[in-house]
């Protein structure tokens, strides 16, 4: 299997204005570019940009970009965004993220090349994967550690960023024509669209508290002080651009929800709560947030398995089991199929469950519809295989 080596591929180093404004207008008569980007988050609350490559096909052939965020302003790609041109991107979700704090959008048209070979027999693959099984190419390895924001990058380094959009569109074109065979091209598509319109960071701070490992075992008192000492610590870390966990770690949230203190002294005994947490300004925006969740109504528990009625609560289990079979005989990625989430949710009859509509409610919602419902069974086909059998009296 050919590897592509260093000084391989041709680029255009991009770190004028007048530059990426040229390389825009030339993107929007184009049906389609590669895009990629290269961020740092680990001491900021927002992704930081690093690096946004791009690629194209001219009369002259295939063409790479490389261009530099800290030398321009990017957000003349919002015109592009905006535009009929679709984007080919590989597993878009941070990239997603950083573009809406960079550029201030995404794209409005984007084919996610990692969520669509999740359709053709591929699980989830890293592009080196997903290069190597579909065009027979194995990327140089590189520094997966590189500080990009680190300038001047190196040659190895931008021939490393430029392979990350080089093969991309051929790796579409590929895939297409490998969904339309087994007519799964428009299930790609509304995963991906999915994908576009998911929420990014600091889009609800009133959730952060659902992401407290723990949060499902408060008390509804102690539930409403984590969500509003939550939601403090979502926007201040927004405010001052710093990981949330710097602001306050997710042992001193649920510590402050369940001692509900008022005042700085009982602050300073609730777990998690160091000393630059009970004194000061920090200390009284902290009070201030308690003080606020005491007279709020209690948010809902995390939604859990437990929510459904006890006697549905082995349906998960046995769903669970024949959607993962049914993964395999059907290529599928079965986390793209359904997660146990996924089946709780609808099972349970959320309004919003992913699985009562579009192409995931198709391939299985009638078969868990009949199979809770008694008039369906499961069995082995004797080759180890599940099977959904009808029901006969």
């Amino acid at each position: 299997m050919p590897t592509v080596s260093e000084a391989t591929l041709e680029y255009r180093w991009i770190d004028g204005q007048a530059d990426v404004d040229e390389v825009v207008e030339l993107l929007l008569d184009q049906p389609r570019y590669a895009l990629d980007t290269e961020f740092h988050r680990e001491r900021t609350y927002y992704p930081k940009l690093a690096l946004v490559q791009v690629a194209w096909r001219s009369d002259e052939g295939q063409q790479v970009a490389l261009i530099d965020p800290l030398a321009v302003d990017v957000t003349s790609f919002g015109k592009l965004f905006a535009s009929e041109s679709l984007c080919v991107i590989h597993a878009a979700q941070q990239d997603l993220d950083v573009l809406t704090h960079a550029v201030g959008s995404v794209p409005d048209r984007m084919f996610d090349t990692q969520l669509a070979a999740g359709f053709v027999g591929y699980g989830t693959p890293s592009l080196v994967s997903l290069l190597q099984g579909e065009i027979g190419v194995t990327p140089a390895k590189g520094d997966r550690l590189t500080d990009w924001l680190r300038r001047p990058l190196t040659e190895s380094q931008r021939q490393y960023a430029a392979v990350d959009v080089e093969y991309l569109l051929e790796v579409h074109e590929r895939l297409v024509a490998k969904l339309a065979d087994v007519d799964r091209l428009t299930w790609a598509d509304d995963a991906c669209e999915e994908l576009r319109t998911r929420p990014t960071s600091g889009s609800a701070p009133d959730d952060a508290w659902l992401r407290l490992k723990d949060a499902r075992s408060l008390r509804p008192n102690a539930r409403a002080v984590a969500q509003s000492v939550a939601a403090w610590r979502e926007r201040r870390a927004m405010r001052t651009d710093i990981p949330v966990r710097q602001v306050l770690p997710d042992l001193a949230i649920l510590g402050i929800a369940q001692r509900a203190p008022s005042n700085a002294k009982e602050l300073s005994q609730a777990r998690g709560v160091d000393d630059r947490h009970s004194r000061g300004g920090l200390a009284e925006e902290i009070l201030e947030a308690v003080r606020d969740a005491k007279g709020a109504p209690a948010p809902a528990p995390p939604p859990s398995a437990d929510d459904l009625d006890r006697s549905m609560r082995p349906a998960v289990t046995l769903v669970s089991a024949w959607v993962a079979q049914l993964a395999r005989d059907e290529r599928l990625d079965p986390a793209l199929l359904a997660t146990r989430s996924d089946i709780v949710a609808f099972l349970r009859g959320d309004d919003d469950a992913r699985l009562a509509s579009g192409w995931r409610n198709v391939l299985v919602g009638d078969g868990i519809r009949r199979l809770v419902g008694g008039e369906a069974g499961l069995t082995f086909d004797g080759q180890g295989r599940l099977r959904l059998t009808t029901v006969s009296d």
